[in-house]
Protein backbone atom coordinates (compact mmCIF):
# COMPACT_ATOMS: atom_id res chain seq x y z
CA UNK A 1 0.00 0.00 0.00
CA UNK A 2 2.79 2.45 0.85
CA UNK A 3 4.44 1.77 -2.51
CA UNK A 4 1.18 2.53 -4.29
CA UNK A 5 0.82 5.81 -2.42
CA UNK A 6 4.32 6.89 -3.45
CA UNK A 7 3.65 5.90 -7.06
CA UNK A 8 0.42 7.86 -7.10
CA UNK A 9 2.13 10.97 -5.76
CA UNK A 10 4.89 10.80 -8.37
CA UNK A 11 2.46 10.07 -11.21
CA UNK A 12 0.31 13.04 -10.23
CA UNK A 13 3.40 15.24 -10.02
CA UNK A 14 4.60 14.13 -13.46
CA UNK A 15 1.18 14.81 -14.99
CA UNK A 16 1.17 18.33 -13.60
CA UNK A 17 4.77 18.84 -14.74
CA UNK A 18 3.74 17.92 -18.28
CA UNK A 19 1.00 20.55 -18.12
CA UNK A 20 3.51 23.12 -16.86
CA UNK A 21 5.91 22.35 -19.68
CA UNK A 22 3.19 22.70 -22.32
CA UNK A 23 2.17 26.06 -20.89
CA UNK A 24 5.77 27.25 -21.10
CA UNK A 25 6.19 25.82 -24.60
CA UNK A 26 3.07 27.62 -25.78
CA UNK A 27 4.48 30.89 -24.42
CA UNK A 28 7.96 30.29 -25.87
CA UNK A 29 9.57 30.39 -22.43
CA UNK A 30 12.55 28.13 -21.73
CA UNK A 31 12.67 26.90 -18.13
CA UNK A 32 15.73 26.01 -16.06
CA UNK A 33 15.45 24.24 -12.69
CA UNK A 34 18.58 24.89 -10.60
CA UNK A 35 19.26 22.38 -7.81
CA UNK A 36 22.09 22.31 -5.28
CA UNK A 37 23.03 22.26 -1.64
CA UNK A 38 22.45 25.41 0.43
CA UNK A 39 25.21 27.95 -0.09
CA UNK A 40 26.40 26.73 -3.48
CA UNK A 41 25.56 30.09 -5.01
CA UNK A 42 22.25 29.64 -6.84
CA UNK A 43 21.00 33.13 -6.05
CA UNK A 44 24.35 34.72 -6.85
CA UNK A 45 24.44 32.83 -10.15
CA UNK A 46 21.09 34.35 -11.06
CA UNK A 47 22.20 37.80 -9.84
CA UNK A 48 24.97 37.65 -12.44
CA UNK A 49 23.09 35.80 -15.18
CA UNK A 50 19.85 37.78 -15.42
CA UNK A 51 21.45 41.23 -15.95
CA UNK A 52 23.71 39.76 -18.64
CA UNK A 53 20.66 38.38 -20.44
CA UNK A 54 18.85 41.69 -19.91
CA UNK A 55 21.66 43.46 -21.74
CA UNK A 56 20.90 41.30 -24.78
CA UNK A 57 17.17 42.03 -24.63
CA UNK A 58 16.35 38.62 -23.14
CA UNK A 59 13.77 38.77 -20.36
CA UNK A 60 13.60 36.45 -17.36
CA UNK A 61 11.26 35.64 -14.53
CA UNK A 62 12.16 33.63 -11.43
CA UNK A 63 10.41 31.26 -9.04
CA UNK A 64 12.30 30.95 -5.75
CA UNK A 65 11.76 28.04 -3.40
CA UNK A 66 12.69 28.29 0.27
CA UNK A 67 11.59 26.79 3.54
CA UNK A 68 11.23 30.27 5.08
CA UNK A 69 11.87 33.98 4.34
CA UNK A 70 11.87 35.98 1.11
CA UNK A 71 15.53 36.97 1.26
CA UNK A 72 16.61 35.35 -2.02
CA UNK A 73 13.57 36.71 -3.84
CA UNK A 74 14.35 40.19 -2.54
CA UNK A 75 17.86 39.96 -3.95
CA UNK A 76 16.50 39.12 -7.39
CA UNK A 77 13.49 41.42 -7.35
CA UNK A 78 15.11 44.34 -9.12
CA UNK A 79 16.69 42.19 -11.83
CA UNK A 80 14.00 39.90 -13.24
CA UNK A 81 10.71 41.00 -14.79
CA UNK A 82 8.96 39.28 -11.89
CA UNK A 83 9.95 37.08 -8.95
CA UNK A 84 7.59 34.65 -7.25
CA UNK A 85 8.42 33.25 -3.81
CA UNK A 86 7.26 29.78 -2.73
CA UNK A 87 7.75 29.03 0.95
CA UNK A 88 7.25 25.35 1.71
CA UNK A 89 7.16 25.76 5.50
CA UNK A 90 9.47 22.80 5.98
CA UNK A 91 9.02 20.91 2.70
CA UNK A 92 12.39 19.82 1.33
CA UNK A 93 11.69 20.40 -2.39
CA UNK A 94 9.38 22.11 -4.83
CA UNK A 95 6.74 20.09 -6.64
CA UNK A 96 4.96 20.58 -9.95
CA UNK A 97 1.68 21.70 -8.33
CA UNK A 98 3.46 24.50 -6.48
CA UNK A 99 5.08 25.63 -9.72
CA UNK A 100 1.70 25.44 -11.49
CA UNK A 101 0.20 27.75 -8.88
CA UNK A 102 3.07 30.19 -9.39
CA UNK A 103 2.68 30.05 -13.18
CA UNK A 104 -1.01 30.90 -12.85
CA UNK A 105 -0.02 34.28 -11.44
CA UNK A 106 2.65 35.08 -14.03
CA UNK A 107 2.28 36.90 -17.33
CA UNK A 108 4.54 34.83 -19.60
CA UNK A 109 4.04 36.99 -22.68
CA UNK A 110 7.30 38.36 -24.02
CA UNK A 111 9.45 36.37 -21.59
CA UNK A 112 12.41 34.28 -22.71
CA UNK A 113 13.45 32.40 -19.55
CA UNK A 114 11.95 31.06 -16.37
CA UNK A 115 14.52 30.20 -13.73
CA UNK A 116 13.43 28.02 -10.83
CA UNK A 117 15.71 28.30 -7.84
CA UNK A 118 14.90 25.08 -6.03
CA UNK A 119 15.25 24.56 -2.30
CA UNK A 120 18.81 23.92 -1.15
CA UNK A 121 18.90 20.14 -0.92
CA UNK A 122 20.99 17.54 -2.76
CA UNK A 123 18.53 14.65 -2.36
CA UNK A 124 14.79 15.39 -2.50
CA UNK A 125 14.54 17.76 -5.53
CA UNK A 126 16.14 15.16 -7.80
CA UNK A 127 12.97 13.04 -7.90
CA UNK A 128 10.49 15.74 -8.90
CA UNK A 129 9.95 17.02 -12.42
CA UNK A 130 8.61 20.59 -12.25
CA UNK A 131 7.97 21.06 -15.95
CA UNK A 132 11.43 22.44 -16.67
CA UNK A 133 13.20 22.06 -19.98
CA UNK A 134 16.59 21.66 -18.35
CA UNK A 135 17.82 20.73 -14.93
CA UNK A 136 21.08 22.31 -13.77
CA UNK A 137 22.91 20.65 -10.89
CA UNK A 138 25.19 23.09 -9.11
CA UNK A 139 27.99 22.55 -6.63
CA UNK A 140 30.77 24.70 -5.27
CA UNK A 141 34.35 23.99 -4.36
CA UNK A 142 33.91 24.54 -0.57
CA UNK A 143 31.49 21.60 -0.52
CA UNK A 144 34.31 19.19 -1.39
CA UNK A 145 35.29 17.21 -4.47
CA UNK A 146 33.38 14.06 -3.43
CA UNK A 147 29.82 15.35 -3.77
CA UNK A 148 29.06 14.06 -7.26
CA UNK A 149 29.80 10.51 -6.14
CA UNK A 150 27.90 10.86 -2.86
CA UNK A 151 24.83 12.48 -4.40
CA UNK A 152 24.79 10.85 -7.81
CA UNK A 153 20.98 11.01 -8.03
CA UNK A 154 21.25 14.80 -8.32
CA UNK A 155 23.94 14.77 -11.00
CA UNK A 156 22.89 11.76 -13.08
CA UNK A 157 19.74 13.36 -14.60
CA UNK A 158 21.26 16.85 -14.95
CA UNK A 159 21.28 18.52 -18.35
CA UNK A 160 24.14 20.77 -17.26
CA UNK A 161 26.43 20.98 -14.24
CA UNK A 162 27.81 24.19 -12.77
CA UNK A 163 30.93 24.14 -10.61
CA UNK A 164 30.96 27.48 -8.80
CA UNK A 165 33.61 29.29 -6.75
CA UNK A 166 36.51 28.01 -8.83
CA UNK A 167 38.49 31.02 -7.61
CA UNK A 168 38.83 29.09 -4.33
CA UNK A 169 40.16 25.89 -5.92
CA UNK A 170 43.79 26.41 -4.99
CA UNK A 171 43.10 27.71 -1.49
CA UNK A 172 40.93 24.69 -0.70
CA UNK A 173 43.17 22.10 -2.41
CA UNK A 174 40.12 21.08 -4.44
CA UNK A 175 40.77 18.02 -6.60
CA UNK A 176 38.94 18.67 -9.86
CA UNK A 177 40.36 15.49 -11.36
CA UNK A 178 38.53 13.46 -8.74
CA UNK A 179 35.28 15.28 -9.47
CA UNK A 180 35.53 14.80 -13.22
CA UNK A 181 36.46 11.13 -12.82
CA UNK A 182 33.29 10.66 -10.78
CA UNK A 183 31.18 12.55 -13.32
CA UNK A 184 32.46 10.28 -16.10
CA UNK A 185 30.84 7.38 -14.26
CA UNK A 186 27.60 9.26 -13.54
CA UNK A 187 26.79 11.62 -16.41
CA UNK A 188 28.86 12.01 -19.57
CA UNK A 189 26.24 13.95 -21.53
CA UNK A 190 25.92 17.12 -19.44
CA UNK A 191 28.33 19.99 -20.10
CA UNK A 192 30.22 21.18 -17.03
CA UNK A 193 30.59 24.92 -16.57
CA UNK A 194 33.45 25.91 -14.27
CA UNK A 195 32.88 29.46 -13.14
CA UNK A 196 33.19 32.02 -10.40
CA UNK A 197 30.24 34.24 -9.61
CA UNK A 198 32.64 36.52 -7.74
CA UNK A 199 35.18 37.11 -10.52
CA UNK A 200 33.06 36.35 -13.58
CA UNK A 201 35.50 33.71 -14.81
CA UNK A 202 33.78 31.11 -16.98
CA UNK A 203 30.54 33.02 -17.42
CA UNK A 204 30.76 33.36 -21.19
CA UNK A 205 30.38 29.62 -21.70
CA UNK A 206 27.43 29.44 -19.30
CA UNK A 207 25.65 32.35 -20.98
CA UNK A 208 26.38 30.88 -24.40
CA UNK A 209 24.66 27.64 -23.39
CA UNK A 210 21.60 29.55 -22.19
CA UNK A 211 21.42 31.60 -25.38
CA UNK A 212 21.63 28.51 -27.56
CA UNK A 213 18.71 26.89 -25.77
CA UNK A 214 16.29 29.79 -26.25
CA UNK A 215 15.05 29.34 -29.82
CA UNK A 216 11.78 31.32 -29.84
Amino acid sequence: MKINVVKNVLEANDARATENRKKLDDAGVWCVNITSAPGSGKTTLLEKTIPALNDEGLKSTVIVGDLQTTRDAERLGGLAVEVTQINTEGGCHLNASQVAAALAGLDLRGLDYLFIENIGNMVCPAGFDLGEHARVAMLSTPEGDDKAAKYNTLFQPADAIVLNKIDLTEALSYDKTRLFDDLKKINTAAPVFELSCRTGEGFDAWLGWLRAKQTR
